[in-house]
């Protein structure tokens, strides 16, 4: 379902007669349509599930499937958040979610309709691993998918 986000969010674009397009402008959006491509698979998605506090801080994970253990982190690339950004903010995001008590498993998802990430298999190779229970999944779609 990750892998034909692309396909589906350009689908989006074209409607019929004189109805405006819907677009998918930033992570908002991104986080808007994966919700309802989820529901359509899980009924307990939990948006928004804070992650135990690691060194002062915490975060919130995206959506959590609680009984399949399953996070979703959801990035969209943008001028700002290319390559170096992308792969340095996965691996904050993987380091507080081993802590908490419900998730086995991450997927880490990018929407890179812009194709601001120049080498997405080096940033899979980088970050998709097990670290300790936590196993990262990377999953980035974009023009070259």
């Amino acid at each position: 379902m990750c892998r034909s986000f692309a396909a589906f969010a350009k689908r989006l674009q074209k409607r019929r007669g004189d109805r405006a397009a819907l677009m998918v402008e930033d992570e908002h959006d991104v986080q808007y349509l994966m919700h309802a491509i989820l529901g359509l698979y899980f009924e307990d998605i939990r948006p928004e599930e804070p992650t135990p506090t690691v060194a002062g801080g915490s975060a919130k994970i995206d959506f959590l499937l609680k009984a399949e253990g399953i996070a979703f982190e959801l990035k969209m690339t943008r001028p700002d958040l290319k390559d170096n950004k992308t792969g340095g903010e996965a691996l904050i995001d993987i380091g507080r979610y081993p802590k908490h008590p419900d998730v086995r498993s991450l997927v880490y998802f990018v929407h890179d309709p812009e194709g601001y990430i120049t080498n997405p298999k080096g940033l899979i190779a980088d970050i998709e691993r097990d670290y300790g229970a936590l196993r990262a999944k990377v999953i980035i779609v974009g023009p070259f998918s």
